[in-house]
This record gives C-alpha cells, structure tokens and sequence, in this order.
C-alpha cells in the first residue's frame, strides 16, 4: 500500500524559511513525477510545485522566487525549501506522487500545516 508522509511544517514569522519533505512507503517503482499543493482554509486546493522524472520542475507564480521543489534522484522523496513565507502562504501543504507503473495511480499524503504570521 503506497503512504506518503509529510514532515517539516509549522508557525513561523513573515520573512522566515521552513522545509517541507515528503516520502513514499509501500513501492520501490519511482513515481512519474511529484508535486506539492496547498490549501488555505475556505479556499480551494491549489498546486504549487511539480517535478517530472526527477529533473523537470515548475512553479506557481505566486511562489517563483521564493519556494525550490527538488527530489532526490532515483528517489521517492519530495522537497520544498520555503523562504521569504508571508501570511498568504498559511494553509495545510499535500504531497501528491502519480505512477504510470506498479502502482499506478495518484496518491496523496495526509496534509503538513504550515502557518505564517504576519
């Protein structure tokens, strides 16, 4: 049964940094690509970051400049390096992990918090 499980989130002040991390359990196949999406209370999910195969990675507009999404290589674990936070990026952060082999699908994780105060 793929897992992913989330790490790294938490309240910090506007200006400030956090790491989020994501891991995958249950596969040895490597995901087709990985993302991360947030969602702030009210508000609909949205993505923010993806890479595809490893090496092929995009950003929101709204976090260009400011948010890096990387994965280790050959890996099952999703980055985000967070800098410059402001209050607007508050809201629970998703992994997301889709296969084309062995377990294809698109699996999600359980949601990290992240807060940001202003």
């Amino acid at each position: 049964q793929v897992q992913l499980v989330e790490s790294g989130g938490g309240l910090v002040q506007a200006g400030g940094s956090l790491r989020l991390s994501c891991s995958v359990s249950g596969t040895l196949v490597g995901a087709k690509s990985m993302a991360w999406y947030r969602q702030a209370p009210g508000k609909q999910r949205e993505w923010v970051a993806s890479i595809v195969n490893s090496d092929i990675s995009n950003h929101a507009d709204f976090v260009k400049g400011r948010f890096t999404v990387a994965r280790l290589r050959f890996k099952n674990t999703l980055y985000l390096q967070m800098n410059s936070l402001k209050p607007e990026d508050t809201g629970a952060y998703y992994c997301n992990a889709r296969f084309v082999a062995g377990p294809v699908g698109a699996y999600w994780g359980q949601g990290n918090q992240v807060t940001v105060s202003s």
